[in-house]
């Protein structure tokens, strides 16, 4: 189980900036990878209520369980690691297992036997180390659409901001700041009525 703060900036792209970035960034074909994120809440959105998001994470062969609650600046992730039958257990409306997710969602008053997954988000993504930080170039599926982000996380909020900022004058990026994805996924699939 791991537990860390999230701190990360995300400006969505157009089809023509997203090219140019990872052609000047020279993110090669074999540094993309692919994931699929399953999103789960109650039936009437008790965690996007509380600002929250749970979801189960496939990358590759291996799923984490990924709780995320507001903090001052940025997100708490609770994340724990979970077996192959377990995460297809829950995707098929099992309970979340034992362990510091199930007691977080408790602790915000989330009963775990009320979850159930509600859709998934596919990500085609890739990653590079830039100025102490983490940039990553993100192509997204869901519903019936596709978009572009690029996402930018850091351990320092005012320092991170500062430095994406620049980036996105430098090469001449529109500023369009993004949702989260499930954010995103919510509004695409229920439009403003959840």
């Amino acid at each position: 189980m791991v537990k860390e703060l999230e701190i990360e900036f995300r400006n969505l792209l157009t089809k023509e900036e997203y090219d140019r970035l990872v052609e000047n960034f020279r993110v090669k074909e074999d540094d993309f990878f692919e994931q699929t994120n399953y999103y789960l809440d109650t039936a009437n959105f008790g965690l996007k209520e509380r600002n929250s998001a749970l979801r189960i994470r496939k990358i590759e062969t291996q799923y984490q369980l990924t709780l995320k609650t507001p903090e001052a600046r940025g997100l708490m992730e609770t994340t724990q690691i979970l077996g192959d039958d377990q995460a297809t257990a829950i995707i098929s409306g099992a309970n979340i297992p034992v362990g510091q997710v199930r007691d977080m969602l408790k602790e915000i008053g989330i009963n775990h036997e009320d979850l159930q997954v509600f859709g998934s988000l596919k990500t085609i993504r890739a990653e590079k180390d830039y100025k102490k930080g983490l940039l990553v170039f993100d192509k997204n599926f869901y519903g019936s659409i596709s978009d572009f982000d690029l996402e930018y996380e850091v351990s320092d909020y005012d320092k991170g901001k500062e430095i994406f900022d620049k980036l996105l004058k430098e090469y001449q990026i529109t500023n369009h700041p993004a949702e989260n994805k499930v954010a995103r996924f919510y509004n695409h699939i229920y439009g403003d009525n959840k």
